[in-house]
């Protein structure tokens, strides 16, 4: 007798985490670790060593050259020292021979004495790093901006990233825009390490900007899809887990590797490892059927079945009432529009897109004080790494319980976090830091839990395109975040007072959306708004639900109690 199931049910049956969707995860969680060099290498690669310029007048002290090597940058870096004199060298100072002035002297006499521009150029230390982006093409003083811009146009491009694949993925499938965003990002990525010129440079790191955004959102979605609603937290994660530990390797390669063409090189070679993935990665068999290949789909399924060691019957096939249903969302050619053009769906895409926002402004707005721990930026990085592991554990042991109310419990941890240091005096920095890490604690948890609950708040048929616009929203809080410290000019603790509120925010919208833990994943629009959305619907031109024709729609075999 042949038996008719949903996708969820026929997931379940055949193991919702066996071993098909581990060395799955395999495939999804390497690339990660590249993924975090290339988001994080410009912390080395873009850095600007202490620096002073090459004066016209030979027998200044100041000039830092091979003729004085030993010469003490912090001099001219201190706090207290005037930023000017690393844009400006002494004209020259008639009657004062070289023997007669240390560096000491010549700073003083500096202050008083006219100077010029930096016609020579400028000296880089090099007690940190060899070459960086900035020495090379001399970004500083005048130039300074150039470096900010390129960071700019990089973030922009994972902006872009977010929407053309999140789009084309829906189009051409998972799979396809992941082995074509390795490829571009990796050929890319070397070629930024031999770019002849700044703007070339920017140019090609704009285009690995917006493959990190193909990679990240496909990987996680192509994991979701596979996994059964018990174990979907891990697809979030687990790819969070190697994320975090290439932000720990990148400290130890950048220390090794202090030459930024060489370092740039490093991370981005290994990615034409990744070819074999033509062969082992997998199509998602949800985005099949939702492009009406189902005989595609059920081979992929039962190979699936036979890898986790529980064959599939050959009687048991996807539901009529599925496959009408997919017709139907088929021939509604589904846009971006659709993910506000319902009542509940409209309400729930709003507030994942600010969480989304507000997740990674405050990530990003709480990581711009690194240098102000004044270590040594290899140990700041690593300490950074570290931190982010036991907020990603926590997850763990919280989404099983509850999806919303761990989100909004991090966000909350965050936010009161963030305004807590606004009432605590300057002198007592050690636990003005602390607060800082707690708040940075939160906001890594909660941005690992929005990943997961986005996948399950979006329905199939406009999942990806959710995603590409929550990345988005996500990109632009990160550009943001840097403007967001301009506000220190009206009060040092308006930054923070912001973070905190906008964070807490969050947490108060997060009560509106539905709680998703253990529950089978959305197909359609019509799954999300109910049956009160009919055929003739101005709204949303819904169909009835098409689901009362599949028998076995059992609420044991979906939850995987069975």
């Amino acid at each position: 007798m042949e038996r008719s199931m949903n996708f969820d049910e026929i997931l379940s049956h055949i193991g919702g985490f066996g071993k098909f969707q581990k060395s799955l995860y395999v495939w999804i969680c390497l690339p990660q670790i590249l993924l975090a060099f290339h988001m994080l290498i410009s912390i080395f690669t873009g850095a600007v060593p202490p620096h002073l310029c090459r004066s016209t007048n030979t027998t200044w002290p100041l000039t830092a050259s091979s003729d004085h090597p030993n010469f003490n940058f912090s001099l001219v870096t201190s706090p207290d020292s005037d930023p000017g004199r690393s844009c400006s060298a002494p004209g020259g100072i008639p009657g004062t021979p070289l023997a007669q002035l240390n560096h000491s002297t010549a700073l003083a006499l500096s202050d008083s004495h006219a100077t010029e521009g930096c016609q020579g150029g400028w000296e880089f230390s090099k007690e940190t790093f060899h070459s960086t982006v900035a020495t090379e093409w001399d970004l500083v003083c005048d130039h300074a901006n150039l470096n900010n811009v390129g960071s700019s146009i990089y973030m922009f491009g994972l902006l872009v990233g977010a929407v053309l694949f999140g789009f084309l993925a829906d189009k051409y499938g998972r799979r396809n825009i992941i082995l074509v965003g390795l490829t571009i990002q990796s050929t890319c990525g070397v070629g930024a390490a031999f770019a002849p010129n700044f703007y070339v440079y920017v140019f090609l790191r704009f285009v690995v900007g917006t493959t990190i955004s193909a990679v990240i959102m496909n990987a996680f979605v192509l994991g979701t899809e596979w996994t059964g609603s018990k174990h979907r937290m891990l697809a979030g994660i687990i790819t969070d887990y190697f994320f975090g530990f290439g932000y720990i390797i990148l400290a130890g390669l950048a220390y090794l590797i202090r030459d930024w063409r060489k370092l740039q090189l490093a991370i981005s070679a290994p990615g034409f490892l990744f070819i074999f993935y033509i062969w082992v990665l997998p199509k998602s068999a949800r985005w099949l059927m939702a492009n009406q290949r189902y005989e595609e789909a059920m081979d992929l399924v039962r190979k699936a079945a036979l890898m986790n060691g529980k064959p599939l019957r050959e009687d048991i096939e996807i539901c009529q009432g599925y496959k009408d249903m997919v017709k139907i969302e088929e021939r509604t050619k589904h846009t971006v529009i659709d993910l506000v053009r319902t009542p509940k769906m409209r309400r729930s895409s709003l507030i994942m897109f600010y969480l989304w926002f507000v997740n990674v402004l405050v990530y990003y707005g709480l990581s711009l004080n690194i240098s102000d721990f004044g270590m040594s930026i290899y140990l700041t990085q690593l300490i950074f790494g570290l931190v982010e592991m036991p907020a990603r554990t926590i997850t763990l042991f919280t989404l099983n319980r509850s999806r919303r109310i761990s989100q909004i419990a991090f966000l909350a941890v965050g936010g009161l976090a963030c305004l807590l240091t606004v009432f605590i005096p300057d002198d007592l920095s050690i636990i003005r830091t602390i607060l800082a890490m707690v708040g940075k604690f939160g906001i890594t948890a909660s941005l690992s839990i929005v990943y997961v609950y986005s996948a399950e708040v979006f329905p199939t048929v406009i999942r990806q395109s959710g995603i590409g616009m929550g990345s988005m929203c996500a990109r632009a809080g990160g550009v943001l975040a840097p403007i967001i410290y301009l506000l220190r000019g009206v009060s040092k603790k308006a930054p923070m007072v912001l973070f905190g509120l906008c964070t807490l925010l969050g947490a108060a919208l997060t009560l509106l959306l539905p709680e998703t833990v253990h529950q089978p994943l959305a197909d359609n629009i019509q799954d999300v708004e109910g049956s009160s959305i009919s055929e003739d619907s101005e709204e949303g031109n819904m169909k009835p639900d098409l689901y009362d024709k599949c028998p076995t729609r059992n609420p044991d075999i979906i939850n995987g109690r069975t």
